[in-house]
């Protein structure tokens, strides 16, 4: 087998690779004869049909599969001859010439970049610390008690937090459009979840009161053609209601599974959730700290196929998000994102690989534990992720990445960055990587 290699532009690669034409040969005419001993074709006896017949007939199919069988194996071992390691599957161009007895191809694709773990000394990474305060814990049960709060006709004007039904009708140059008309919607003013400006057009309205808005579309808007466009509205209030909220007593908590009403016991729990929520907050504050100081220090030539790949698993993953199959989403939208990813696989990758991690069984048994800690039932949901490797696979992965966390901040500068827990719990992180 011979092998050559071009080098393309950026990774890419072209290796040309001519096979033994005897082999081939040999192999093609072996399957040609064992086909003979039964083939059946119409005017001939079984297991005699003429070789010529059969070469006719069959010869280009053989060859086909005998080539695609030598592709596979042929590659493999010349891509391990050349010390090349591609980054996505090839684009094969055949080369056959039976007359000049050369059976042989051409893979193009894109190599993994050499990549070296640069040296973090001196980086300064952030870690995030935060404790959960009395005040805190009186907070997280005033939102638990809106979250069950009831609603009642309030005998006075809006104020911010009240819950409207309106009537509108919307106007562009005098004209209606399309969505802009509706009545019997319910508002909670404050949310924000109209254009800016309604809510707090209607602030001191009262029921049956009409008011007038004139305001603008924000830019960019979901739908195209209003973004950035100004528009009239005429609304009227057709109902204005205040929140009630229940006490914190023994109904209460036990709506939160305190079966014995039990207030000191909710608290407790309350805090415990919340203690829950803070350290996974933190962890991910902190991994995206060092996440962000590995892509500083590397500066890495990324294969597009990889790139590629990635954006269409975001694109399909947001698909599936937004519950439509058939949405079409510009690629460029997730181009940044996925460049990212890819970088930082590499990077995570190349440290694994140089410092031999393995992802810590005990580790993998708390992330488990933690998570099924959440269902009615852990010890089955734990049982059913280990029934299965590759259910265990991605927390092994996030283990993994627990090591490489732990490593960078064993290499660099660690400042400590203090957060409330509302501080903490309003600067998510992005996801994922």
């Amino acid at each position: 087998m011979q092998v050559s290699v071009e080098t393309g532009e950026g990774l890419e690669r072209r290796m040309t690779i001519d096979l033994p034409f005897e082999q081939v040969a040999v192999e093609v005419e072996k399957r040609l004869q064992k086909l003979a001993r039964s083939a059946r074709l119409p005017g001939f006896r079984p297991g005699k049909v003429p070789m010529k017949v059969l070469r006719q007939r069959y010869g280009d199919a053989i060859h086909q599969e005998v080539f695609g069988e030598l592709v596979e194996s042929s590659f493999t071992n010349a891509l391990a001859q050349e010390s090349l390691r591609p980054a996505g599957m090839p684009r094969i161009e055949p080369a056959i010439d039976p007359v000049a007895q050369r059976f042989g191809y051409t893979a193009i694709f894109e190599v993994l970049p050499q990549l070296e773990v640069a040296s973090l000394a001196g980086r300064v990474v952030k870690s995030p610390v935060a404790e959960i305060t009395e005040d805190d814990l009186d907070a997280m049960i005033e939102r638990l008690r809106r979250q069950r709060a009831t609603w009642k006709p309030a005998e006075r004007a809006a104020a911010t937090g009240d819950r409207l039904t309106v009537a509108f009708t919307g106007t562009m140059d005098g004209e209606p459009f399309e969505g802009g008309s509706a009545s019997g919607v319910k508002i909670e003013l404050g949310k924000g979840r109209m254009i800016p400006g309604f809510e707090e057009g209607l602030v001191g309205a009262s029921a049956g009161e009409q008011r007038s808005l004139d305001l603008v579309f924000p830019d960019p808007y979901q739908a195209e053609h209003l973004a950035g466009k100004p528009v009239h509205f005429e609304v009227t209030v057709e109902a204005v209601e205040e929140s009630e909220l229940p006490e914190v007593d023994a109904e209460f908590v036990e709506a939160f599974g305190v079966a014995d009403g039990d207030i000191a016991r909710f608290r407790d729990d309350v805090r415990k959730n919340m203690e829950r929520e803070m350290k996974q907050r933190l962890d991910a504050r902190r991994k995206e700290a060092v996440m962000e100081a590995l892509l500083a220090a590397h500066d890495i030539e990324l294969p597009r196929v990889l790139v590629e790949e990635e954006i269409r698993a975001m694109n399909e993953q947001m698909r599936e998000t937004l519950g439509s199959t058939e949405l079409s989403l510009p690629e460029g939208i997730f181009a940044e994102a996925a460049k990212r990813r890819v970088s930082l696989g590499l990077i995570i990758g190349e440290i694994v690989k140089q410092q031999g991690f393995r992802p810590d069984a005990q580790r993998v048994r708390a992330a488990v534990e933690e998570s099924a800690s959440t269902y009615e039932y852990p010890e089955a949901v734990i049982e059913y992720v280990y029934s299965d490797p590759k259910r265990l696979a991605p927390i092994e992965s996030l283990v993994l990445e627990g090591h490489v966390v732990d490593w960078v901040l064993e290499q660099v500068e660690v400042e400590n960055e203090v957060l409330t827990f509302a501080e903490l719990s309003e600067s998510a992180p992005r996801p994922g990587f």
